[in-house]
């Protein structure tokens, strides 16, 4: 429960009157109170996606359009072999038979499915959130999760709001509401309450909310609402259509079943009548028809896909690449163009101050000196430079902090590029010291400090200053500039507020060094081998990026910058970026702008960022990848998060998820060509035939061990050459497969069926069909059901090893062990049950030798023309899978 029933009091409260209600105080609760408030009012934990009971998954498992069919084609099994039928002639082998088909898919499926439970889950609780929280008086940095109503916290840029907020103390704050109410403007927030009206609660400027996150400035905040019982809890558990965006993959999957149950519900009917009319027997023509449908059904591709994407996402995340989205594997595979940041991507991220040179060129300390008031007391965005700084002073300066006090400070924001500490020496003297974007330094100096005198910024030393620092730029140096400004005077109120930050004293600049990582030319070099174009966009200048470039060895074909960019059109920007690799002073906005326009165009679309401006484009992105060192709105937004800022980690993710989905294509092309040849055949038989081609239960049999081995895919490998391009469904690619290579099973069938009635059968019987007596038909018809049940079985199988790669099966290109030992043990499972007891209850009976060199020589010459009809496939469609 929240302590807080109506929001609008404590809005309107001062802080001290919420510090003494929720009994704390700025420097936060006790460990004792913590214990006592989590107790009282809960934990701050929030369920984006309910996990799902037990029971309903196994609900879920078990009812499926697929299972629904068998349990149907079960119940008719029981009452014709069972109920209605004669006490000498009970028998419920088949009956056996589906409910073991039912429970092995259904188990596996509900296997897999906690499977991906569990291992979504522990992969999400590898990427941590963090926020800074007041405890027993000292500033702590705490998972979100260990909040409690009554916590102190302190934000800044590019946080969360970790829980519904009592702001205390705010400067700049600017926080964006895009989750709770829609608006993609921030929208400012203060400590202070105004009278005034506000139509709702997220209005209220003294309230933050779980959800939000800050994009500018800074506060400090205490917790009123936690976890379930925030606005943001509220409004996701009051949601009941909370379903997942589909990605062209699930789409995919979903086509490809629906289709497969369309074509079963059209042709399943065609062969009962068929068979009825052809064989008299209604009852057991109705009982193959059935069971011919349940062969057409691929059961088991839920838990076939289930099982590739759980193990893709474990092998990533032993790379370093946590995938808190399993689905998102299959954007990773298919993506061909990598949009990424040059900083901490391309280079170390291990920025080091060079140099600290004052408006002359010189090397001055004073300008160190400056700098480090500026970091030191900042308490805005994290920044490395910052990091560099304060590094560099300690090594070379003797500064004591004592001799400083705070007063106040205008923190780091996106748009006007520049931040100011506004500190107190002892004497008693104030400045305000700025550091930025050296235009924009030079746009709010009117002087400059030159060997020790100051003189008016006149244009001579603006062109001078940017040339000097055109040059550090050229040698790959980012530069920041530093002003001052003496005694400040707040020019609107009692605040000093953005626009005080004018007519300042320009000090010099500072030039920071981010080398190049030596991977960094090899993993883009690796992602271009596998069809993946790289394309830089960066908020950093065009000599510092061209440096860069150059060091590299990074082609540049085009360049844009974000200037060129605000000015094209919605069509010209489209055909920009399919040009154009390098993108130089971009804004937040034009980043998300470059994405959108490349998705357009058909392209498969993945973001590497890790700053709060980089939100929007994460979430656009076909597949948003973060760091996990990266800001909490950029990690949130991300479905990716890498555990190294390395693109070859980025590599290696690729590969997963394109051999994750090659491994499920194998099935789904595989099975749909072989059913939907199986369904040519039976049609054949029903036709001229004078019985039935297979029993009902033994058609069920011959697919329960296809079906099983068939989960030995996900263990598969991929060829490399498969690998080296990107990868993404198309349904109607299903469709042509299933047309080319179905009828190719089809001839060998009908091959079979002609031989087994010809010549084989009469042979082992003594006499045709049309001559034999009853009980010597029992048998013509049983060795004929033997034979197809033992070829049906070789073929499917070896449809599997023909069509899981585009090479020479078994030659050029062999499965994995696992795949080749189960496969190769339904084989032998199916040829030796005509043998067995079991085999004999089913109605199947031993094959003479004559069958075992027909069976050879049709696998053989199978193989042949499958491998001629996959070259021709491949000439026409440039890809098997």
């Amino acid at each position: 429960m929240a302590i807080f029933q109506d929001y609008k009091q404590v809005a309107q409260q001062v802080p001290q009157e919420v510090l003494h209600t929720l009994q704390t105080s700025m420097h936060g609760l006790t460990a004792e109170q913590v214990v006592s408030l989590r107790e009282q009012y809960g934990s701050n934990k929030l369920t984006y996606h309910h996990k799902t009971p037990l029971a309903v998954q196994v609900v879920q498992a078990f009812v499926t359009p697929f299972t629904m069919v068998l349990v149907i084609l079960g119940i008719i099994s029981f009452l014709t072999d069972y109920v209605w039928a004669t006490p000498t002639t009970r028998d419920l082998t088949g009956t056996l038979i589906i409910a073991l088909m039912v429970i092995a898919s259904g188990t596996m499926t509900l296997i897999q499915s906690v499977k991906s439970t569990n291992a979504a889950e522990n992969l999400q609780s590898m990427v941590k959130v963090t926020v800074q929280v007041w405890r027993n008086q000292q500033l702590q940095e705490l998972a979100l999760d260990e909040l409690v109503v009554g916590d102190v916290v302190k934000l800044a840029a590019g946080d969360m709001i970790p829980a519904d907020l009592r702001l205390l103390q705010t400067r700049d704050l600017f926080v964006s509401q895009a989750a709770l109410t829609g608006e993609s403007y921030p929208v400012e927030k203060q400590a202070h309450y105004e009278n005034s009206n506000y139509e709702d609660i997220t209005d209220y400027p003294t309230l933050a909310f779980m959800g939000s996150n800050v994009v500018s400035g800074t506060a400090v905040g205490v917790v009123i609402a936690v976890g379930s019982t925030t606005r943001f809890g509220k409004v996701t558990q009051s949601i009941t259509n909370n379903k997942k965006n589909q990605t062209n993959f699930d789409i995919g999957i979903s086509q490809t079943s629906w289709l497969l149950i369309k074509f079963m519900a059209v042709m399943a009917p065609i062969v009962c009548v068929l068979n009825g009319f052809t064989k008299g027997d209604w009852g057991q023509a109705i009982l193959f028809g059935l069971s011919m449908a349940v062969g057409l059904t691929p059961e088991m591709l839920p838990v076939i896909v289930t099982t590739n994407l759980v193990r893709g996402a474990l092998k990533m995340s032993q790379s370093g690449t946590i995938v808190k989205n399993v689905n998102a594997i299959q954007n990773f595979g298919a993506m061909d163009v990598l949009c990424t940041d040059k900083t901490g991507t391309l280079t170390q991220d291990q920025i080091i101050l060079e140099y600290h040179y004052d408006a002359n060129h010189q090397e001055d300390d004073n300008i160190l000196k400056y700098a480090y008031l500026n970091s030191r007391f900042q308490t805005g965005l994290n920044n490395l430079m910052d990091k560099a700084i304060i590094q560099a002073a300690q090594n070379e300066l003797q500064i004591d902090d004592s001799q400083y006090q705070k007063i106040d400070e205008l923190p780091f924001d996106f748009s006007r590029r520049r931040m100011s500490t506004i500190v107190q020496e002892n004497n008693g003297e104030v400045e305000m010291v700025t550091k930025g974007a050296i235009e924009e330094m030079l746009s709010i100096s009117n002087q400059v400090l030159t060997q020790g005198q100051v003189e008016p910024l006149t244009t001579q030393w603006h062109q001078q200053i940017l040339q000097q620092v055109a040059a550090l730029n050229h040698d790959g140096l980012r530069v920041l500039g530093l002003a001052v400004k003496n005694n400040p005077q707040p020019q609107v109120g009692s605040e000093l507020s953005v626009a005080d930050e004018a007519q300042m004293t320009f000090l010099g600049y500072l030039a920071f060094l981010d080398p190049p990582k030596s991977t960094a030319a090899q993993a883009i070099q690796a992602l271009h081998d596998h069809g993946t174009e790289v394309k830089i966009i960066t908020g950093d200048n065009l000599l510092v990026t061209q440096a860069v470039c150059r060091n590299l060895g990074f082609k540049v074909n085009n360049l844009l910058t974000g200037a060129q960019v605000s000015h094209l059109t919605t069509e010209e920007l489209a055909a920009a970026v399919e040009k154009t690799n390098i993108f130089v002073k971009i804004a937040p906005d034009q980043k998300a702008q470059i994405v959108q326009a490349l998705r357009t165009n058909g392209h498969v679309v993945g973001f590497l960022g890790d700053g709060i401006n980089d939100a929007p484009s994460l979430k656009i992105a076909d597949v948003g990848i973060s760091v996990d060192t990266a800001v909490d709105i950029a990690k949130q937004s991300a479905a990716i998060v890498l555990l190294k800022k390395d693109l070859m980690i980025l590599e290696q993710g690729v590969i997963t998820g394109r051999q994750t989905f090659g491994n499920i294509m194998k099935y789904v092309k595989a099975t749909c060509s072989s059913n939907f040849g199986n369904m040519f055949s039976v049609l054949c038989a029903s036709a001229f035939l004078p019985f039935l081609p297979m029993q009902p239960m033994q058609l069920l049999l011959l697919n329960l061990i296809y079906d099983l081995s068939c989960l030995s895919i996900p263990w598969d490998r991929m060829d490399a050459q498969y690998l080296k391009t990107p990868r993404k469904w198309e349904a109607q690619s299903i469709l042509s497969f299933m047309k080319f290579f179905g009828p190719t099973s089809s001839i060998f069938d009908i091959t079979t069926f002609l031989a087994l009635y010809c010549f084989i059968c009469p042979q082992v019987i003594g006499s045709s069909f049309s001559t034999a007596s009853g009980v010597a038909r029992q048998q013509f018809i049983w060795l004929f059901n033997s034979g197809w049940f033992v070829e049906s079985l070789w073929t499917q199988t070896l449809v599997l090893h023909a069509l899981r790669t585009q090479k020479l099966p078994f030659i050029q290109s062999q499965a994995s062990g696992i795949m080749t030992l189960v496969t190769t043990f339904a084989v032998v499972v199916g040829s030796i049950l005509p043998f067995t007891k079991i085999g004999t209850t089913l109605h199947l009976t031993a094959l003479p030798v004559s069958f075992w060199g027909l069976l050879l020589i049709t696998c053989l010459a199978y193989l042949l023309l499958v491998t001629l009809v996959k070259r021709w496939y491949i000439s026409r469609f440039s890809t098997l899978l």
